[in-house]
């Protein structure tokens, strides 16, 4: 445990728990909270406890908070109980996202406003409402999830998802440019392929082989191997730390160098 983020208050959404699967929110939890941070972990459901439970257990505070960030309302509640339980909210870290697969003509209205809301209008009502707070103390840093596939052609037509994680890094870097000079910086990591649970449960979907799969991943990365939620967590403490304090409005590719292929 060192202390790049010792004395900082940070809300991390999508922190929930799948057991011993580790998700980009889960480990970005553990990671800020092992650095010193006090970590409000939220999810939907009850999964966020499970986090909380084991920054607990490793010596760090957090607590856990349900909330469906894509409804205001609870938005507005969960920034409000952080203040009140913390005093301030130093760093915020959007983590929620969901994919789905589908052209314009294939993909519904329902699940086109389904994927957009969920993984850009979840992090316009959470800016929305910790930005005031952030302001008020001339400090605060906001790391939005991305997705190469936001940037490039990922090999199948998500055109809700790709849509939605561009729209992203430019909701971010319009953030970073009106409040630059108000003490808060956002930034956007742009996550290339990464083991996850919800990637797991694709493959397994997907592939009677699923080691096949995993292989042909792997070797598709320039770096030989796909990433995992550690290496998108350790990306987030660097961009929530003073040690980024002169960077804003910026994008930081965490994809094995995935996206600087030719074609992926």
């Amino acid at each position: 445990m060192s202390d790049r983020l010792r004395g900082k208050v940070a809300i991390v959404t999508g922190a929930s728990s799948a057991g011993l699967s580790w998700g980009n929110g889960k480990a970005t939890a553990v990671r800020f909270a092992g650095e010193g941070a006090t970590v409000l972990c939220v999810a939907r459901g009850d999964g966020a406890r499970e986090t909380a439970e084991l920054i607990a257990e490793q010596g760090g505070e957090a607590t856990a908070h349900q909330a469906d960030v894509t409804v205001a309302e609870q938005v507005r509640d969960m920034v409000e109980h952080c203040v009140a339980a913390y005093g301030r909210i130093d760093i915020l870290h959007n983590n929620v996202g969901v994919d789905r697969v589908g052209g314009p003509v294939e993909t519904s209205e329902q699940s086109w406003d389904d994927v957009i809301r969920t993984n850009l209008t979840s992090q316009f009502l959470t800016c929305k409402y910790a930005l005031p707070v952030m302001e008020r103390q001339r400090a605060g840093a906001i790391i939005n999830m991305s997705s190469i596939a936001g940037i490039r052609w990922v090999g199948a037509p998500s055109i809700s998802y790709a849509s939605s994680k561009a729209a992203v890094i430019q909701f971010t870097q319009t953030v970073a440019l009106q409040y630059a000079s108000r003490g808060v910086r956002a930034n956007t990591i742009v996550l290339g392929v990464v083991r996850t649970p919800a990637l797991e449960g694709w493959v397994n979907s997907v592939s009677d082989d699923p080691d096949q799969v995993w292989r042909h991943l792997d070797e598709s990365t320039p770096r030989g191997r796909i990433g995992d939620a550690w290496d998108a967590a350790h990306a987030a403490v660097f961009l929530a730390s003073d040690e980024a304090g002169f960077i804003t409005g910026t994008t930081l590719v965490v994809d094995g160098g995935m996206s600087a292929t030719i074609g992926i």
